[in-house]
């Protein structure tokens, strides 16, 4: 059985991911908010007293969300095109993506404590 799939090559996958990051940036307003987050975190960590390695990993940490972002924004359209209607598993699933972006931020808010709590004591 031959299935319907293109040849992926780098540069056709690469514009696949720069279709699908300019859609989620034009249709979710959740990505746009996460993407203004990073932004600020960004320009906040690189502007700390503290050291470089530190602000790399406070930086680094702000991808945390919109790759959990990314995620979720997946499920809900899969979700969406299996049924509009409501169905208790596809609320279950898209309760689980919201989950994952919750919990990204938990742990991105704990690395800023732990970095600068570091950071601050040095």
């Amino acid at each position: 059985m031959a299935l319907n799939k293109p040849k992926y090559t780098l540069f056709k996958n690469t514009t696949y991911a720069l279709a699908g990051l300019v859609d989620i940036v034009k249709h979710e307003s959740s990505f746009k908010l996460q993407i203004v987050l990073f932004v600020l975190g960004s320009i906040l960590a690189w502007n700390l007293e503290i050291a470089f390695h530190l602000k790399a990993i406070l930086s680094l940490s702000l991808f945390i969300p919109i790759l959990a972002e990314v995620t979720n924004s997946a499920i809900e359209r899969v979700v969406d095109l299996v049924t509009l209607e409501y169905h208790d598993l596809a609320k279950r699933a898209k309760d689980a993506g919201a989950t994952l972006v919750f919990l990204s931020l938990i742990l991105t808010g704990a690395i800023w404590a732990t970095v600068l709590y570091i950071g601050l004591i040095q």
